[in-house]
């Protein structure tokens, strides 16, 4: 691995200890299965709206970093966009590949570190990712430079406040163990202003933050204009 690497080998570890049930509805990923529904919703409108009808979406090449089990890879592989997904966890591409195939997928499943990926993409993704590294501005140039010019790039993650502490931490770790113990470090979230504010150095521009909200009611997400306490998704558009 490149001493240049924003791979954080003990979160691989952590993960890669549940990769076996990445596509369990009911495991230790149950959280992002709940999430993926507002996410590839949020991303499809991205695309569309930045792109317009310039690009028709078999046209799009989008690179997943971080994949996991390939859950948005193959919600997006469903609407026809070449999709790459790229994982440093070795267990994680494989259950991705064979849940592909099992589906009749075409996607490509890379076990790699992203400072070793080559080409460009038309969108870049890094879902629940951007808080495990050991490095974000490091990993943010690294996703830039796999990202076309003028290029969409597209982060989900967790904000650092007392609420998301409490129920992203607290209730979902130790009160209904939704998520193994210790995925999350508290001081390792990142608001969205400090993230505008690692983007800026590399050409990146703002397109829109929204927040992911839970109603324990309907046990669903739902996209948030305004609030962006716990999870929230920011777009960003590189200098062409």
């Amino acid at each position: 691995m490149s001493m240049f690497s924003s791979v954080d080998k003990k979160q691989i570890s952590h993960f890669a200890k549940n990769s076996k049930y990445w596509w369990d509805e009911n495991g230790p990923f149950k959280p992002l299965h709940k999430l993926n529904p507002v996410r590839f919703a949020y991303i499809k409108q991205q695309i569309l709206d930045f792109y317009g009808h310039d690009k028709a979406l078999e046209d799009l090449k989008i690179l997943d970093v971080g994949c996991g089990g390939g859950l948005i890879c193959e919600s997006l592989a469903r609407l026809g966009i070449n999709v790459t997904g790229l994982d440093a966890d070795t267990q994680a591409i494989e259950i991705a590949k064979e849940h592909a195939k099992s589906e009749k997928l075409e996607i490509t499943y890379l076990n790699k570190d992203l400072i070793n990926q080559k080409g460009q993409y038309d969108v870049v993704l890094s879902l629940e990712v951007i808080e495990h590294v050991s490095d974000i501005q490091l990993f943010i140039k690294q996703c830039v430079k796999v990202l076309k010019p003028g290029g969409l790039l597209i982060y989900a993650t967790i904000n650092r406040t007392a609420k998301s502490y409490a129920f992203g931490i607290l209730a979902a770790e130790y009160i209904f163990q939704w998520i193994p113990k210790g995925t999350h470090s508290w001081n390792k979230l990142i608001k969205p202003s400090e993230l505008v504010n690692h983007a800026q150095p590399f050409g990146l521009t703002p397109k829109d933050i929204s927040g992911m909200i839970y109603n324990p009611l309907k046990h669903e997400f739902s996209l948030s204009e305004d609030n962006t306490d716990i999870n929230y998704l920011i777009s960003f558009i590189s200098k062409p």
